[in-house]
């Protein structure tokens, strides 16, 4: 326990509560024995992160409107950004899971490392308050945060690639996976972007949504959008 705690920069009065928090619902479920998981204190860590991220964007975009503050904060406290932020400590490694949920990714699945940051939060936040639970945070995010503060608008290459070429005419946008690799709690997936039958543009990414991104993302650099976009449209 004291590697973690010195990562997030906090030291638990009552060690059981980080216990709890470490602990997945699959260890009771495979031992069938009576033991505390982190379910519940997924619950009040939620609502602890977004008051935490609601109170700091508050206060970093003293100009923002909600509708902005709100897409921010989504941002945040999506499932894809708290597990990245239970990667850095690396909190999946800590945690005591079932033989069989840990045989099938469960240590590097994305909502099971979210729901694991979610219930640490609460367990700093049982034991030492939410001005502790707040530091703790903020100390983890301090990357993704500034990186927020310095784009605040979100980017969005499969929304911007849409817009561009609804503009040139009607015409289907389509995406294709076209292959996967690795383990089931590893894969990669190659995803092809095409526009009325023609390629645009190739990604990789570790999701088939992330692999869209990735392809739209090139496709927007691609040759061929630009002559897309520097062709007259034909007049009817």
């Amino acid at each position: 326990m004291e590697p973690l705690e010195a990562l997030i920069g906090y030291t638990f009065q009552n060690p059981a509560l980080l216990e709890e928090a470490l602990t997945h619902p699959s260890l009771a479920y495979e031992t069938q024995r009576e033991c505390a998981d982190n379910q519940r204190m997924e619950y009040l860590g939620d609502a602890v992160l977004e008051l935490i991220f609601s109170h700091h964007l508050y206060e970093a975009f003293p100009h923002g409107a909600e509708g902005v503050l709100t897409k921010l904060r989504a941002r945040m406290v999506s499932r894809l950004a708290l597990a990245g932020y239970a990667r850095q400590i690396p909190l999946g490694d800590r945690l005591k899971m079932g033989r069989g949920e840990e045989s099938s990714g469960g240590r590097e699945r994305d909502s099971t490392l979210a729901d694991a940051l979610e219930a640490l939060t609460a367990a700093v936040y049982l034991d030492g308050g939410l001005e502790a639970a707040r530091s703790m945070i903020l100390r983890i995010c301090a990357g993704p945060l500034a990186q927020l503060q310095q784009e605040p608008i979100e980017v969005n290459p499969k929304g911007q690639l849409q817009e561009l070429l609804q503009a040139l005419g009607p015409g289907k946008l389509s995406y294709t996976i076209l292959r996967e690799e690795g383990p089931d709690h590893r894969k990669n997936f190659l995803s092809r972007v095409e526009w009325n039958g023609l390629a645009l543009g190739e990604g990789v990414g570790g999701s088939k949504k992330e692999a869209e991104t990735a392809a739209a993302a090139a496709a927007l650099e691609s040759a061929s959008v630009a002559q897309l976009c520097s062709t007259p449209p034909e007049i009817t």
